[in-house]
């Protein structure tokens, strides 16, 4: 039995804007590999192979020594709480800001609170770092409250967005049968809006995984700052133990996150 086609409505013609955007686009994609300059035959030579592959070569084995081992694990742990406190603060006030930002107290404190937000997530988690290293000092304090700030701005944006994309019908039934606006709030949009909200909260978790990691680097605790300091010195088996850390983390830490927002999506 044939499918009737003709009931199918007709697709709206593209719009020459949208057109002239991906020819930009593409123009800007030619343009960026015709001025970096790319070396992909010295990249892909039997130099750099043979180079390259002695360096790999002195990762092996990695260092096993009961008292780094336990270095390591502490220094985990760090990194891993880093990551959760910076995710919670963010979390609590992304949702406070999301308020406003979402116009809720009028379109002034709107667009005020959406350009603070933009300004926080626009600044990465690094240099949050550094400016603040030099406020709060060396170690995990700073690297928290990077990566706190930089995700409020992310957030605060994402749970703006899901307040105005939100179904209003719940709330203005509330409303109508004489709630006051925040009880509405309460009981009918946070409720429809909350496991998104989670989704967000616990992706940036496994993202702050990986920035905290890396803010150690910078001097601010955790698995990076070892790291950083292993390979200064060339002690590379040491660094291959702390590399490893990181990779079976981040794999736990990205394991446990999907089973959460799976349990809350069904």
């Amino acid at each position: 039995m044939k499918s009737d086609t003709s009931m199918l409505p007709v697709a709206e013609p593209v719009r020459w804007s949208t057109w002239a955007l991906l020819a930009c686009l593409l123009l800007l994609v030619i343009a960026s590999f015709a001025t970096l300059p790319l070396k992909w035959g010295e990249f892909f030579s039997a130099d750099a192979v043979h180079t390259s592959a002695d360096f790999l070569h002195g990762f092996a084995p990695p260092e096993l020594a009961p008292n780094f081992l336990m270095k390591v694990g502490v220094a985990t742990f760090e990194t891993l709480a880093m990551s959760a406190i910076g995710t919670v603060i963010a979390a609590v006030l992304g949702a406070l800001l999301a308020l406003p930002a979402s116009g809720r107290f009028g379109n002034v404190a709107r667009n005020a609170t959406r350009g603070v937000l933009n300004v926080l997530r626009s600044i990465p988690e690094l240099v949050w770092a550094s400016i603040l290293l030099i406020a709060a000092g060396l170690g995990p304090f700073a690297g928290t409250l990077a990566l706190a700030l930089h995700t409020v701005g992310v957030l605060g944006r994402l749970f703006a967005d899901a307040f105005e994309n939100c179904p209003p019908l719940p709330a203005a039934t509330l409303r109508i049968n004489g709630a006051r606006p925040a009880v509405a709030f309460l009981y009918a949009t946070l409720p429809q809006c909350s496991p998104q909200m989670m989704s967000y909260t616990l992706y940036r978790w496994e993202n702050n995984i990986r920035a905290a990691a890396i803010l150690g680097v910078v001097g601010a605790g955790g698995l990076g700052q070892m790291l950083k300091y292993h390979l200064s010195l060339f002690q590379m088996p040491s660094a291959a133990t702390v590399i490893v850390a990181m990779l079976l983390m981040v794999a736990a830490v990205d394991g446990l996150s999907y089973l959460l927002r799976r349990a809350m999506t069904r």
